[in-house]
């Protein structure tokens, strides 16, 4: 029985595939295949299709990591017959016919929402305020920066967009819950992990947990994968 060798990381909105930037370097040490896709941020829809692309190119069952809105993105795109399971790292982990807006209504408003700006089309950006004091407030200095200046402008039609099927329902899941997150409402994230039925590990810090605690999210990550050896899920995804 072999591990699930493939991890796919999915970033989340005003965020690109440098979020994984740290973690991808720790699974590989330890022989993992990792790969983080850069999803466009304009539609569920269209960030689910690029996210299975990038599965359908595994060779073989895929661990599918996604970190705040792209916990959405794969919960819808975890339906592919080759995910294994789930990693939510603070994310959101919506139910079928749930909005990211109307699951945010539901918890005490959070500092970062109040640095949301429009800018073009309907797409939204953080304000610079909002990124170095709420969004990654726990990174260092140049850290900071570098997720201010990748920041992907995010279409604001995304946060009122329902889930059509949640894959947490027939797949395992694991979550990380990050308890000083300003933008996500902690008590969100732990409410829906347990709603999930996932394994949970929560650390002190900010919405990036595997910018600011790489190690522990990396261990528990390969853990995930690690434990889906001979699961019925993982005989699934290898079958396809």
């Amino acid at each position: 029985m072999q591990d699930v060798k493939n991890v796919v990381f999915v970033h989340g909105a005003w965020a690109d595939g440098s979020s994984w930037s740290k973690l991808i370097p720790l699974l590989q040490a330890k022989g993992q295949h990792a790969v983080a896709v850069q999803n466009p941020l304009s539609s569920i829809a269209d960030d689910v299709a690029s996210t299975n692309r990038l599965i359908n190119a595994q060779d073989g069952p895929v661990l599918l990591v996604g970190h705040s809105y792209g916990g959405a993105v794969i919960t819808e795109a975890g339906n592919n017959p080759k995910v294994a399971g789930l990693v939510y790292v603070a994310a959101f982990a919506p139910e079928e016919g749930e909005t990211l807006g109307g699951m945010a209504q539901k918890f005490p408003p959070t500092p970062g929402l109040a640095e949301i700006q429009p800018i073009e089309d309907g797409f939204l950006l953080l304000t610079p305020k909002g990124v170095l004091e709420s969004f990654a407030q726990d990174l260092k200095p140049e850290e900071k920066n570098l997720v201010l200046a990748t920041q992907g402008a995010t279409q604001g039609a995304i946060l009122a967009t329902p889930i059509k099927k949640a894959a947490w329902h027939s797949k395992p899941s694991w979550s990380v819950i990050a308890s000083n997150d300003r933008m996500i409402s902690p008590e969100q994230e732990s409410s829906t992990a347990k709603r999930m039925g996932a394994k949970i590990l929560t650390l002190p810090g900010s919405l990036h947990p595997m910018l600011s605690h790489p190690e522990e999210v990396a261990d528990f990550v390969i853990e995930a994968a690690s434990s889906l050896a001979g699961t019925p899920a993982a005989a699934a995804a290898k079958a396809h």
